[in-house]
């Protein structure tokens, strides 16, 4: 006759429920998983079904009651665990809201805002549009593969205890924000310092021809030239988001090999 033990129990309930908190606490921070666009039930249903395909490749998880102060602790560092995963490659597309900011502001059009669909907070247009192209340069670079590749590896880098990022791994994450406002500059530098151009040239002959409507020429021609140069420098734009995305990854492999 099969007996179980209420401790074996545990570490079945254990071996399975400690993965998909951390899974599920870093699909609420990461971008992609966590828009608005993605149901709740689908991402609950990815969660589960990305812990069970991990559970057979796990180290040994503790056999802790789940219910018990241990259990709560273990909880907490899964949690910070998974969200501070999430929470660093969020700030590499907040770096492209940033650029998309200060491009705006640069062309005039800093009035213009649209209602983000997947945060739900309204940004910039110009921000909207990097947004959008660095979502799909994300998905084909297999950045959401990548993403889970970790997730499965952060198990062997970090195991389930009640110990979980060290105060140096905390104090990079904190420090990883300098990397968002110096990303986000990065990625403007080409189309402001172009607008920039464009307004001292706007500014001489303003003094040459004083008799010239500035607003009425200068406001259309800079919006018109903005698009040009966000044309002409998508490309660098992205491949720069692609080195700070790269950049973030090996962030976290390294914070989580902190001890």
């Amino acid at each position: 006759m099969l007996t179980l033990t209420t401790a074996q129990i545990s570490a079945w309930i254990g071996g399975f429920f400690w993965p998909f908190i951390r899974v599920s606490a870093m699909m609420v921070a990461a971008p992609v998983f966590n828009s608005r666009m993605l149901p709740v039930r689908i991402r609950i249903l990815m969660a589960f079904s990305f812990s069970l395909a991990a559970v057979p490749m796990l180290p040994r998880v503790p056999m802790v009651d789940p219910i018990s102060y241990d259990g709560l602790l273990i909880v907490l560092q899964q949690v910070i665990i998974g969200l501070a995963m999430g929470f660093i490659l969020q700030m590499v597309f907040q770096a492209l809201v940033i650029a998309g900011e200060s491009i705006a502001n640069s062309m005039g059009l800093g009035f213009a805002r649209m209602v983000d669909p997947a945060n739900g907070i309204q940004v910039p247009v110009i921000s909207q549009f990097l947004i959008v192209m660095a979502t799909l340069l994300f998905v084909v670079l297999n950045g959401h593969l990548m993403l889970i590749e970790l997730v499965i590896n952060s198990f062997r880098l970090m195991p389930v205890s009640t110990s979980g990022l060290s105060v140096p791994a905390l104090r990079e994450i904190t420090n990883w924000g300098t990397q968002m406002f110096a990303g986000g500059f990065l990625v403007a530098i080409p189309a402001v310092a172009a607008l920039m151009v464009v307004n001292v040239s706007m500014g001489v002959i303003t003094r040459a021809a004083p008799q010239l409507n500035i607003f009425a020429v200068g406001f259309p021609l800079m919006i018109l030239l903005g698009f040009v140069f966000l044309a002409f420098t998508t490309p660098s734009m992205l491949t720069n988001f692609t080195h700070l995305l790269m950049d973030a990854f090996d962030s976290i492999s390294r914070i989580l090999a902190v001890k």
